[in-house]
């Protein structure tokens, strides 16, 4: 029968919720077998443990254990990294070295981040999952290697995959066995237990007493959000320990360490992309007024060089006082039908209202002009996610640029 207790104990593992204790246990029955494993989860919800507890479990556990995270190597070294270059084989070379894949030969390797790995070298790890091969950088002599791979992202790989930026062949050699590790809104019976394990290590580590919750503190730490997940809950706990004198953390002093957006009850958990839409809305309006700001100065500057041309000033021009720079004026001065100016064939006179979505739509178009229509580049512009930007441009009706 599986021992869980001693597992989690093994490895420093907190929790007792039925999704954690799934994952364990998919993990330590995978474990005695040499099959590729693709742990899945979102950032910050521990899926380092599980490769751990796969080798530990495995027969492989007395070789070595490399653990590789993929998205802190430059792509131009990447391939080096992983397999090893020949001497010469580019400026630096000055000796050969072995890559991580001949170094766990007869063990396991983690490639964490795996979804970051460029096209290329994406080719290569998927040669050596279907051959056991591998070629140096600067060889063309064929190298064998024995490793056990386990592979983890926090990425949603079917969308990388449907934006060209993951091979679909190589994540079907990845995810063999498929392990989803929870996040920790849905651990709810274990963020106190986590909780009192940060504060306490605090405690000991300052030498302080520890602190503890009341019953509105505790209630309000189980239904955040924790978009962070166990690295947000750590922080929050450490922060709270070291800067608050009393220990007893009530409410009200627990809600001053969590950002305003996140909390909430279950319905807040449930509704994670209504809570991102309004964020998202949020920031792009505040574009829009920034590039209403901008768009106005410039219509200004025009009128003042053709007022400039016929000899007229701004104060003749106007009755009312110019606009003080940096703000945007309550009135515009263009609705006027003495101010009216036309320029080419367009007048600065609408009287039709706005709404949001006319808003949001005309910032996406301006973004994605101004970027050429590369969505990823708007998106940072926006100050939003492209997968919240494919979906505006989906529901407003937005024509390709």
């Amino acid at each position: 029968m599986l021992d869980l207790f001693s597992i989690k104990q093994r490895f420093g593992i907190i929790g007792n919720s039925e999704p954690l204790n799934r994952a364990i246990e998919m993990a330590v029955k995978v474990a005695p077998t040499d099959l590729t494993v693709l742990i899945t989860g979102e950032s910050g919800v521990g899926k380092e443990f599980f490769p751990q507890i796969i080798h530990a479990e495995s027969a492989r556990k007395h070789s070595k254990y490399v653990a590789v995270n993929c998205g802190a190597i430059p792509e131009g070294t990447i391939d080096s990294e992983l397999f090893g270059h020949e001497k010469g084989s580019f400026t630096g070379a000055v000796e050969a070295r072995k890559g991580y894949f001949e170094e766990a030969n007869g063990g396991t390797i983690f490639l964490d981040e795996v979804a970051e790995l460029p096209l290329a070298t994406q080719v290569r790890l998927l040669r050596v999952l279907q051959t056991g091969e591998f070629i140096r950088v600067g060889s063309s002599k064929p190298q064998k290697t024995n490793v056990r791979v386990v592979a983890a992202t926090n990425v949603d790989l079917h969308k990388a995959i449907a934006e060209g930026r993951f091979r679909e062949d190589l994540y079907y050699r990845l995810s063999t066995v498929p392990i989803v590790i929870p996040p920790l809104r849905q651990r709810k019976e274990d963020i106190h237990l986590l909780f009192r394990k940060f504060a306490s290590d605090v405690s000991v580590n300052c030498n302080m007493p520890v602190i503890r919750l009341d019953e509105g503190a505790r209630a309000l730490l189980e239904n955040y959000y924790w978009k962070g997940n166990i690295r947000q809950l750590k922080n929050v706990a450490e922060q709270i320990s070291v800067l608050e004198p009393s220990r007893l953390i009530s409410e009200d002093v627990l809600r001053r360490y969590l950002p305003v957006e996140g909390i909430g009850s279950t319905p807040i958990v449930m509704n994670e992309n209504k809570r991102e839409d309004y964020a998202d809305e949020r920031e792009l309006l505040y574009k829009v007024l920034f590039d209403m700001k901008r768009d106005i100065s410039d219509v200004k500057r025009m009128l003042l060089e053709v007022m400039r041309g016929s000899g007229t000033t701004y104060e003749e021009r106007h009755s009312e006082p110019a606009p003080v720079a940096g703000y945007l004026p309550t009135t515009v001065a263009y609705n006027k039908p003495e101010a009216q100016e036309t320029i080419g064939e367009e007048v600065f006179d609408d009287p039709r209202p706005l709404s949001k979505e006319d808003v949001q739509r005309e910032a996406i178009v301006k973004a994605l002009r101004r970027t050429g229509g590369r969505r990823k580049e708007a998106a940072k512009e926006l100050f939003m996610s492209e997968r919240t930007l494919y979906r505006k441009i989906k529901d407003l009706g937005i024509d390709e640029i």
